[in-house]
């Protein structure tokens, strides 16, 4: 499904987080959202997902506005994996999945085989099916990460919302957590920290201090130029032998 976020403002305890944030996200694309640390992209995240009222503007997904979808409607068509999604609650690692098919059951439409079907798949796309009956409070970060994730593709919604997903992850299931999005036909918009992982993305939207300072292709939005005044380093692009994309690096140094 197609975002839209038109003209989106946010103030939280006076302080602007959001500042007129207007941006488009198409159908089965790629949007990877970069910034400092408090440059908005969490805020813009959570209002794309319904749980931040704008102070202005509006979100849509798909055709109807946000403020028109019912909770139950958004969960089908939206699933959202926040920074810190854990829980102290000592379930098993498949009953946190199977909670992702919640907004598809129903006192006629009772969890079934189709349903199981699903939530072993995604925790086999996550690789975690082997600990499916550890208790997830158990689990260290990066475990409790992809059984999030995993729950969020068991809701089966056509689209995704991550906040930096690859935290506490090793390198090996961040690498497959990004070659996972480079191949979705869902939509999916997913906030990052380490800058290259958003060349994978089909664009790139570059926050600072609430505003959108850089929107387009990460051809076009991840060079020095664009970069470099926002995080205040000086940034370096080189093309590797082997590597099918760019590699930036990064000095503390006057720019």
């Amino acid at each position: 499904m197609r975002i839209q976020v038109e003209s989106l403002s946010k103030s939280i305890q006076g302080k602007a987080v959001l500042r007129h944030v207007s941006l488009t996200v198409q159908e089965g694309k790629s949007l990877a959202l970069i910034g400092p640390n408090g440059s908005g992209k969490s805020t813009l995240l959570r209002a794309i997902a319904g749980l931040v009222t704008p102070d202005q503007g509006y979100v849509s997904i798909g055709p109807d506005r946000l403020s028109e979808i019912s909770p139950r409607s958004l969960a089908q068509r939206l699933g959202f994996v926040t920074q810190d999604a854990g829980t102290t609650d000592a379930i098993s690692v498949r009953e946190v999945v199977k909670l992702g098919r919640t907004p598809w059951l129903s006192f006629v439409r009772p969890f079934g085989a189709k349903d199981a079907q699903i939530v072993d798949a995604a925790m086999h796309q996550m690789a975690i099916h082997s600990y499916q009956d550890k208790l997830f409070n158990t689990l260290s970060g990066g475990e409790k990460q992809r059984v999030h994730i995993a729950r969020v593709l068991a809701q089966t919604p056509q689209v995704f919302l991550l906040d930096e997903p690859t935290n506490h992850l090793d390198i090996w299931h961040q690498i497959a957590i990004i070659d996972w999005v480079k191949h979705q036909s869902a939509t999916v918009v997913l906030a990052l920290h380490d800058l290259n992982h958003a060349f994978a993305c089909d664009r790139v939207a570059v926050l600072n201090e609430g505003s959108l300072v850089a929107f387009g292709a990460p051809s076009d939005v991840l060079i020095p130029e664009v970069l470099s005044p926002v995080f205040k380093v000086a940034v370096r692009k080189a093309s590797l032998p082997h590597e099918d994309q760019p590699v930036l690096s990064f000095a503390r140094e006057e720019i």
